[in-house]
């Protein structure tokens, strides 16, 4: 067991790790190598983020723009720091065709229990 302390430490180092890193979305959507530092079918990388920490929980926004992603699926989320190592890849079930005018927003929530 760890402490509630510990746990904010460890979200802590995580928030810090993430904050000025960027995300990125793409096209793959089988498991990772856990040795990967790129997403499998990357479509739009260096994307801004908006990290924050509420106690052990971190919420991670990332914004696409339509235009971006014109026609496009995406399967797969990936968060970068700032060196850019990919800390956090996630696949997940096609979402799109994404059209021109429409704005994507990907939230991922962190909690270290």
């Amino acid at each position: 067991m760890i402490t509630e302390k510990m746990r904010e430490f460890i979200a802590t180092q995580l928030n810090n790790a993430l904050t000025g890193g960027s995300g990125a979305v793409g096209q793959g959507g089988n498991s990772t190598n856990p040795t990967n530092n790129i997403l499998d079918v990357p479509l739009v990388t260096g994307l801004s983020t908006t990290v924050s920490q509420t106690g052990g929980v971190i919420d991670v926004k990332l914004t696409v723009s339509g235009s971006a992603l014109s026609g496009k699926t995406i399967r797969e989320v990936g968060l970068f720091n700032s060196t850019p190592d990919m800390l956090q890849r996630i696949n997940f079930d096609a979402v799109g065709p994404i059209t021109n005018s429409e704005i994507l927003e990907i939230f991922i929530t962190m909690e270290v229990e």
